[in-house]
């Protein structure tokens, strides 16, 4: 999670870190007279256990004058960059788990100043700042010049966070380079959250504390659970294009203080890289169990190609705020790790932070809750996401041959069973889901008939794979939603499980090879047309090289049809 990780390839994006210190032209000519200070604000934590309360560094930027004014406020582990540090190694001999049972954890090795015009880093303070808001970009416990230790999501980073807004709430302390007590006096103690990636995770953290003065926050490709950030069902999974990447690789990389090898020490035992359980420290880091704590209002944003924080952290996050009835919305863009490139970004921002910190009825609330776009461009406005409109469409999986590619038919499937070999680690899910006409030993197709019409998928598509490791203690299982017609074929999306984890992604279970076990596991979620034309594919393969470990290739897994499914959320249901 750098700023990129959750960030880390996208400094340059509108809310992520800068280093440019030179306000935005925009800025300059607004001629807006600005306050900036620097003030560290005393946490309720003491994450590197030296015994005194850690302190964070906020940067302020706020209108001059005596006005009172409500907050925008940006925490980031980023403000000084990111370190290089080795990430854990992803080509093994053979899965962990296979060796261990249960399986033992891992050994990885100021003063204020007056400004003509604000002139922080990034675009907020350029914006917000002359529209009557304070802009404050915080640094996180032990990154750039706040005190303490990275802790990657857990309850001390939550509880630092929390303190500024206290702060701001008149309920905690602050101080200046000299030690002088510090009060926000300038604030009226509303306070908005956002960010992207990293920065748009701690709002989602701090909103499950229920803070009073926290108003709204808005979350953009951000997290809401770290065990589906680098796990799945049981396996390791790593974010996409950071393989090998963990909570403790992160906390290294965002570090800019000596004295926390043992707090980093303490993450790499406890995430666990073995099993790859769902355990007491993922459960610290899964915010969705806490919604019903949340009392701001949730303006959420992701992308549809967003492979990095993947799209079950906005889906299970969307849901448990509607089951706890928090006042919402939501819009899926097309592209990446990114904010949405959209002309009205800014501006709808602005009127979602007049409503909910200013109190202008500025008509946000009686919009569409939610706004989704294709892959035109166009967009779609929802009463809610998944459409409602969408419904379940199971297909049941064919075989005539032992060899041949498959069937997905509604109507009866079953036939004879079908083996193939992992051979994962030398090739990529793109090169397995190509040519679904000829058999490949490394992978199972199977494929609808041509569509009659256009079928959109909304929301989240499952299966059921009724399966047998035959000549290993465990493998790597993945499952592709594919995109299949004339030219290259489209991966809509993919899901994973350790077949040790069949039954719980808490416990595992031993696998008897050759024994044959129903699986079922769900796929990331997606808003995606398949065109009148086209066949929906599902792809079975093991080792998917782009997400999960690469063992050496050999494994032997057997599918049976009869008993496995795919079902697909659709809009329509053009079967014919």
């Amino acid at each position: 999670m750098r700023q990129r990780s959750f960030p880390r390839r996208h400094l340059a994006s509108a809310l992520v870190l800068t280093l440019c210190l030179a306000p935005l032209p925009a800025a300059a000519e607004t001629g807006t007279a600005a306050i900036e200070q620097r003030v560290y604000v005393e946490t309720t934590v003491d994450s590197d256990r030296d015994g005194r309360p850690d302190r964070v560094a906020l940067d302020i930027a706020r209108p001059s004058g005596t006005t009172k004014v409500p907050v925008i406020f940006e925490h980031s582990p980023y403000r000084h960059g990111l370190g290089t540090v080795p990430f854990h190694p992803v080509n093994v001999n053979r899965l962990p788990q296979e060796g261990l049972f249960p399986a033992a954890s891992d050994t990885a090795e100021g003063p204020i100043v007056r400004k003509a015009a604000p002139d922080l880093p990034g675009w907020l303070d350029d914006y917000f700042v002359p529209r009557g808001y304070a802009v404050v970009l915080g640094h996180s416990i032990g990154t750039g010049d706040s005190q303490g230790c990275p802790t990657s999501g857990d309850q001390q980073e939550t509880l630092s966070t929390k303190a500024v807004i206290d702060w701001l709430n008149g309920r905690a302390r602050a101080f200046d380079s000299a030690g002088r007590l510090v009060r926000a006096d300038w604030s009226t103690g509303s306070v908005g959250m956002t960010g992207v990636s990293y920065n748009g995770t701690l709002p989602n953290m701090v909103a499950t504390t229920g803070v009073p003065g926290l108003r709204t926050i808005v979350p953009i490709a951000a997290q809401s659970n770290w065990y589906d950030y680098y796990r799945a069902n049981g396996l390791v999974v790593a974010p996409g294009g950071w393989q090998g990447e963990d909570t403790d690789a992160l906390a290294k990389a965002v570090l800019t203080r000596d004295g926390c090898a043992d707090e980093i020490g303490e993450l790499t035992r406890q995430q666990d890289r073995i099993t790859g359980d769902y355990n007491e420290f993922w459960r610290q880091r899964d915010y969705t169990r806490l919604a019903g704590n949340v009392r701001a209002s949730v303006f959420v944003m992701h992308g549809h190609s967003d492979w990095n924080v993947r799209g079950k952290q906005y889906s299970q996050w969307w849901e448990a705020l509607s089951e706890h009835g928090v006042p919402r919305k939501i819009w899926l863009h097309r592209g990446g790790h990114a904010p949405p490139s959209r002309s009205d970004y800014q501006a709808t921002l602005s009127r979602w932070f007049d409503y909910w910190l200013k109190g202008i009825d500025t008509g946000i609330m009686r919009e569409p809750m939610a706004e989704v776009q294709d892959a035109g461009g166009a967009w779609r406005k929802l009463a809610d996401w998944p459409d409602p409109a969408a419904r379940p469409v199971t297909y049941q999986l064919g075989t005539d041959s032992a060899t041949a590619p498959g069937r997905l038919t509604t109507g009866p499937g079953g036939g004879v069973a079908q083996t193939f070999v992992d051979q994962g680690r030398s090739n990529t899910a793109a090169t397995l889901v190509a040519n679904p006409d000829r058999a490949n030993g490394n992978r199972l197709v199977f494929r609808s008939q041509p569509l009659a019409t256009a079928a959109r998928m909304s929301g989240i598509a499952s299966v059921a794979l009724r399966a047998a490791v035959e000549n290993r203690n465990d493998a790597n299982l993945t499952a592709l939603l594919v995109d299949y017609g004339s030219g290259t074929p489209v991966i809509v999306t993919r899901g994973w499980i350790d077949p040790q984890n069949r039954t719980s992604q808490s416990s595992s279970e031993r696998v008897v090879q050759g024994q044959e076990y129903t699986m079922r596991f769900e796929m990331e979620p997606k808003d995606y047309v398949f065109a009148a034309g086209r066949r929906i594919g599902l792809v079975v393969i093991s080792t998917d090289y782009d997400f999960t470990l690469r063992p050496l290739g050999g494994s032997r897994l057997r599918l049976v049809p009869g008993g496995s499914s795919l079902t697909v959320p659709l809009v329509a249901s053009p079967i014919r």
